[in-house]
């Protein structure tokens, strides 16, 4: 596909990064317009970070492709998006698995995704959003099939860890600012974990905390 609208011309820019046909289709077919501020909607398709509410980013569109590639999420499983922000991310991930839980920190940015994530036709009721602290996991008893992290730390929380099922992967930027790495976990039928480096990524730190919801 070449020429068209922004959309299409997003579309040949991450053709050239993302082999996974299903990943590029889930991409174009989520409207982003809808999860930007509506200052930056006139750069919606551009394949670059966007300032978003509450001093976050909504990331690039081709960095969000190469994380959902490496995640490789299937369509029977159930994935964890942790700081779901404007819920660009998890809408993505409703296009190529079963169910998506996220967690946002900032009972704002939860309310946010939610309202963006339930006019999105492509979603149809397949996210929830929770306010909770990502050091600690998701709340309750609950294994994953595979956990993406949008934010960065020095370390992989091991709350986060021990949510992950047997064969889940796990994807995050690791490392203090300006030195990232993204890092895939895997873990193996026997329960060990291991750790690949997939290159180097910029974002924001993972904070630790969750505001009481409003």
């Amino acid at each position: 596909m070449s020429g068209g609208g922004p959309r299409e011309r997003l579309f040949d820019v991450l053709r050239a990064r993302v082999r996974d046909d299903r990943v590029l289709a889930a991409m174009l077919d989520t409207p982003r317009d809808l999860y930007v501020d509506e200052s930056q909607r006139l750069w919606a398709w551009d394949d670059r970070a966007l300032p978003f509410a509450e001093g976050q980013t909504i990331s690039q569109p081709s960095m969000v492709a190469i994380m959902t590639e490496a995640l490789a999420p299937q369509p029977h499983e159930v994935v964890l998006d942790v700081g779901t922000g404007s819920g660009y991310q998890a809408a993505i991930l409703a296009r190529l698995a079963r169910r998506v839980l996220g967690i946002e920190r900032l009972p704002e940015l939860a309310r946010r995704a939610r309202r963006n994530l339930a006019r999105d036709p492509g979603v149809r009721g397949s996210v929830a959003v929770v306010v909770a602290d990502a050091w600690l996991g998701f709340p309750g008893r609950i294994a994953f099939d595979a956990i993406v992290v949008a934010a960065a730390a020095e370390e992989v929380p091991e709350a986060l860890v021990a949510q992950l099922a047997p064969g889940g992967r796990l994807l995050m930027p690791v490392g203090p600012p300006g030195f990232q790495e993204l890092v895939r976990l895997r873990r193996d039928a026997s329960g060990a974990l291991i750790r690949e480096q997939l290159g180097a990524c910029a974002f924001v730190p993972l904070v630790r905390g969750a505001e009481a919801e409003g």
